[in-house]
């Protein structure tokens, strides 16, 4: 996938935080009330989310194309992810809808995680998409983030084939998943 189609825009001033192990982290800033409270939170279930077989930070596993008025649409994003370019959901003009993205983390924290999306339609871009979802510590169980609530284009003119390329990536640079999946804009369900 081109680098520019994924093009991150940071937040003017916003530098990402240097990466520290987790045994650093939990040693920094003792005394700081607040800080320990917040770390706290972040890091449960840190010692148990260690895997020594999987050097992996994020592990994503599912997709989930969410309304409030169907039932979601899921990609697994454990198999064989060529495959989804073959199967096109069929989603409704005019929709109001989320992504929701179920993962693990493990082994460490990671920060600034976001999902970017371009979409095209007949070769040609026309959307692209930058979600930041938030910072995650390691944690045995799956994790979820969700984006912003969107509306799907509506009007013969917007109903189509299309075809999305995403991406997971963290504040250092580094894609965790990329994926591309189709769907199919039409007048319903």
């Amino acid at each position: 996938m081109a680098d520019e189609e994924f093009q991150v825009e940071n937040t003017p001033g916003y530098q990402a935080p240097k990466k520290v192990d987790l045994g650093t982290l939990q040693e920094l800033d003792k005394d700081d009330e607040a800080l320990n409270r917040w770390k706290a939170a972040l890091l449960q279930g840190a010692e148990t989310a260690k895997n020594t077989d999987d050097p992996r930070k994020v592990i994503v596993q599912a997709m989930i194309f969410h309304t409030n008025d169907h039932e979601d649409l899921v990609l697994d994003l454990t198999g064989d992810l060529s495959t989804l370019k073959e199967k096109s959901f069929t989603i409704k003009e005019g929709c109001q809808y989320r992504i929701k993205i179920d993962f693990k983390i493990q082994n460490e924290v990671v920060s600034g995680l976001r999902y970017v999306d371009a979409v095209y339609r007949k070769g040609v871009r026309v959307e692209r998409n930058n979600f930041m979802l938030g910072s995650y510590g390691p944690k045995p169980e799956t994790q979820t983030a969700m984006t912003p609530w969107q509306e799907m284009p509506s009007g013969m003119l917007a109903r189509g084939h299309y075809k999305v390329k995403s991406k997971f990536i963290d504040d250092d640079g580094e894609t965790h998943l990329a994926w591309e999946w189709t769907f199919d804009l039409k007048k319903s369900w």
